[in-house]
């Protein structure tokens, strides 16, 4: 049977962090979902293998879950396990979601309830840092709410539309949604730049603008693929963050330490 949702998670020698991440899923107050995962450890154990991320799946099933789960070697990059992912997902939206957040119970049904409103090309909520809490940034806290119907939007690097990206570091998300007391019932809509780790797609669009197939024009050590979706999502589509976020991010070191091969500087919102 097809779910509304397809959760599209790429993961990659994060066990515990993996499991974290599961184990809020099973907590989501909407729960017409699938979940994928695409595992490219490349150690003896594989991070699906393990007690505690076998243990949440298992949850997951018992709640009446289809989990469908992929040992995808080798690795390639991290778009091409992006579009990997995608390939297998037949819901027409998927949440495209990293191995490294906890969201609260409330998130998926407010991404969808945001995405079933404006019909757009994607909805984001930002992970937040919360061991930046007491580290407050006004500078970086500027905000541009949608007024009306979200629409499409052309965002490059250097023009002002790209320093939202600011609001996104950090608690600075964090902070705005407790300045403005915001709630799941009181969620608005804002600009953005782009959004990292917990994006929700209408899976059409996102593959009329070539999903992630791009991976083929890039290195293997590249990063920045999840902004370059989105930037040719939102050209098209239109896109929009929620607050109040509800995603917090665990923090770990980045599995991609390399940060040189930026896909949007190396490609441009143009596809080949």
């Amino acid at each position: 049977m097809t779910t509304t949702v397809d959760i599209l998670i790429p993961t990659y020698c994060r066990p515990a962090a993996l499991a974290v991440t599961l184990t809020s899923l099973c907590a989501q107050t909407y729960q017409d979902f699938r979940v994928v995962i695409s595992d490219q450890s490349d150690r003896e154990q594989t991070s699906l293998q393990s007690g505690e991320v076998q243990t949440v799946l298992r949850v997951l099933q018992a709640h009446g879950h289809s989990i469908t789960t992929y040992t995808h070697l080798p690795r390639r990059g991290i778009a091409e396990q992006r579009q990997f992912l995608l390939d297998q997902a037949t819901a027409p939206y998927v949440l495209c979601l990293d191995d490294d957040l906890l969201l609260e119970p409330w998130v998926l049904d407010r991404l969808m309830t945001a995405m079933q409103a404006e019909q757009c090309g994607f909805v984001g909520s930002a992970p937040i840092g919360l061991s930046f809490q007491d580290d407050v940034r006004p500078h970086q806290q500027i905000i541009e709410f949608w007024h009306g119907p979200v629409q499409p939007e052309i965002v490059r690097s250097g023009t002002p539309a790209w320093e939202r990206y600011k609001l996104h570091n950090a608690a600075n998300v964090y902070h705005v949604q407790q300045h403005l007391k915001l709630t799941p019932e009181t969620m608005r809509k804002y600009r953005v730049a782009w959004i990292a780790g917990c994006v929700l797609y209408d899976a059409s669009k996102l593959r009329q603008v070539g999903g992630f197939e791009f991976w083929r024009e890039l290195p293997p050590n590249h990063c920045g693929e999840d902004v370059l979706a989105q930037l040719r999502v939102m050209a098209e589509y239109g896109g929009c963050g929620i607050l109040p976020s509800g995603v917090y991010h665990q923090e770990l070191p980045t599995t991609i330490p390399d940060r040189s091969m930026d896909a949007p500087q190396l490609l441009g919102l143009q596809r080949g």
